[in-house]
């Protein structure tokens, strides 16, 4: 999948929870009619289900769709749950959500104004 990555555009996942059971014409549909978005060259539309072991991705290469499954055999992906929307997220975000991680990672260290030592 990250061999893919080289070749999107922009990256968008679906928060909330999807039927699985849906193809590329089911989500496609949840693309173009819920959320108001064309599949343009380059994207790639993730799709989670309740269990959170296993996605879907939609890609639109220029000449026809694709369709990415991917299963965790002993965890879950951290999922964003919160509402229902179509959130663009980064390459990192990406990265971060199939290592595992949350795509809202806070900062290890914290940015301060310089002080005197003396």
């Amino acid at each position: 999948m990250l061999k893919l990555l080289e070749d999107m555009n922009e990256l968008y996942i679906t928060t909330g929870y999807t039927d699985m059971r849906k193809q590329i014409d089911g989500l496609s549909a949840i693309i173009t009619i819920t959320y108001g978005k064309e599949l343009e060259e380059g994207s790639l539309f993730l799709f989670c289900g309740r269990r959170a072991d296993r996605l879907k991705g939609l890609f639109w290469d220029g000449t026809g769709y694709i369709l990415v499954y991917k299963r965790l055999s002993n965890s879950r992906f951290q999922w964003p749950r919160n509402e229902t929307e179509l959130k663009k997220i980064s390459t990192q975000e990406f990265r971060w959500l199939m290592e595992g991680l949350s795509i809202y990672q806070s900062k290890s260290i914290k940015h301060t104004e310089q002080k005197p030592l003396f």
